[in-house]
């Protein structure tokens, strides 16, 4: 009998993805790659991302592959709540390296 770890439930990532497209417009291929990556957290939502100092449940993540020919990247920052295994979407950014 396999034991499986339920998956994470996502909260406020379609919001404030909207949210994003509608401030920054971006190319229909960084939106596949954001959608995708939103998608990564169902199973590991600490993949990539570093806990954000001063705040225990919030974490701040660059998105891979989305850097664009001007040296931005989109990034994520979103709190992890342990007890209800709910990854809960804080904000999508568009920030210029270095981070």
């Amino acid at each position: 009998m396999t034991s499986r770890v339920r998956p994470w439930t996502l909260d406020k990532f379609p919001e404030r993805f909207r949210a994003w497209l509608e401030l920054e417009s971006p190319s229909d291929n960084l939106r596949r790659i954001v959608g995708n990556w939103v998608l990564t957290r169902y199973d590991d939502p600490y993949q990539g991302a570093e806990r954000v100092e001063g705040f225990p449940n919030l974490w701040f993540g660059q998105i891979p592959n989305s850097r664009d020919d001007s040296g931005h990247v989109v990034t994520c920052s979103y709190w992890i709540e342990e007890s209800s295994r709910t990854v809960r979407c804080d904000n999508f950014g568009t920030l210029s390296l270095p981070l």
